[in-house]
């Protein structure tokens, strides 16, 4: 019903055909908005393309399947594996959308670790999403002050801490909610400073203890999607945890995990890469 190349517009408008009509309402409305907002955030004059333009960011919404319960449902140490490479999505109350691809991570064992919230299996009211569904958020404070999020896994009181993520959409929005959560007046953060952190991460994207047992799998303003070129073993950095203090053994398990050569990791283990290079293990080999 489109007018044909070449054709004479004015007589197409003065047409009384309804056909002609509603051929020129056609061309003047867009069939595809979803992707012309995309197209949008990509092409913002004077804004940095290389965050947006991501080819990790590059997923039809609509297409994108939300991970559920059996993705959660898997011992602590594989989902805090299986969880880097995929992206974290959080809805603000005023609709926008904040992506972040998730580059680090922290197994909690459970009951036997030293480190975790719930050692010894005891559980209270703090840690009571530890002892729920896979895919339950963890939240919980820390000086009184800010914010970390964790997600229950397989087996009780076990739980995977999000430690940083890879901003890929709504960063002028990070960058927002990073400076409101701060009293002092601060420097503009660049995009590697926005979530390098597992406080910061919450900042960022504003979770607070609100999000306390919610359920990703369920939570319409907090969710997972699958990301693209999950990575391999050889990718991925598995070393001590961060912040731990004096758990004997268990500070020296290799219990976080983050993608090697990722520049939004919060701490990088130059001594275990360098140790991987030598057995021969290459990112992306």
């Amino acid at each position: 019903i489109f007018a044909q190349p070449g054709a004479n517009t004015a007589k197409s408008v003065t047409c009384c055909c309804s056909w002609q009509r509603l051929s020129i309402a056609l061309q003047n409305t867009t069939s595809f908005p979803q992707i012309c907002a995309v197209e949008q955030l990509n092409t913002t004059p004077g804004a940095n393309p290389s965050p947006k333009s991501s080819k990790y960011f590059v997923i039809e919404k609509e297409k994108s399947a939300q991970l559920q319960e059996d993705f959660f449902n898997q011992p602590c140490v594989n989902l805090a594996k299986s969880f880097l490479g995929q992206i974290l999505v959080r809805k603000l109350p005023d609709g926008r959308e904040l992506w972040g691809r998730i580059v680090e991570t922290e197994a909690y064992l459970g009951g036997e670790d030293e480190a975790s919230h719930s050692k010894g299996g005891k559980q209270t009211q703090r840690n009571a999403a530890m002892f729920m569904k896979p895919g339950t958020l963890y939240v919980y404070q820390i000086y009184g002050i800010y914010f970390c999020m964790n997600v229950s896994s397989q087996g009780d009181g076990a739980a995977v801490l999000l430690r940083s993520l890879e901003p890929l959409q709504g960063l002028d929005a990070m960058r927002e909610l990073r400076r409101a959560s701060r009293k002092a007046p601060s420097r503009l953060l660049k995009d590697w400073q926005l979530c390098n952190g597992p406080s910061k991460l919450c900042q960022a994207f504003g979770i607070d203890k609100a999000f306390d047992q919610r359920d990703l799998t369920q939570d319409a303003a907090i969710w997972m999607v699958p990301g693209q070129d999950l990575p391999g073993e050889q990718d991925v950095v598995a070393t001590t945890r961060i912040g731990i203090g004096n758990r004997g053994e268990w500070a020296q398990k290799p219990l976080r995990f983050y993608l090697r050569g990722n520049r939004f990791v919060s701490v990088v283990d130059k001594k275990m890469e360098r140790e991987m290079a030598a057995r021969g293990h290459s990112p992306g080999s």
